[in-house]
């Protein structure tokens, strides 16, 4: 009984330590899947900012090329705390 003992022990430790690494992978993995959504949030949140912006300034006689430029440029000043506007 005692070789069982001494078997089940470290069996049971590294079974153990198995399910804390799975775990800690599982919430890695949960919080990439998180900034990836961020981000994709961002991004889509830019391109509209960027159309609409641009249109506007299209409506106000400002050429389509120099109006998407005029208007990525002010996203980077308003929203440069974002990763969309490092794009």
């Amino acid at each position: 009984m005692p070789d069982f003992k001494r078997l089940v022990l470290p069996f049971l430790l590294l079974v153990a330590l198995g399910l804390t690494g799975c775990s800690s992978t599982a919430r890695e993995a949960r919080a990439e899947r998180k900034k990836d959504v961020a981000l994709e949030v961002e991004e889509s949140f830019r391109q509209r900012w960027i159309e609409q912006r641009a249109a506007a300034l299209v409506n106000r006689g400002v050429s389509p090329d120099l109006a998407r430029a005029q208007a990525i440029e002010e996203f980077r000043l308003n929203y440069g705390y974002t990763r969309a506007a490092e794009r």
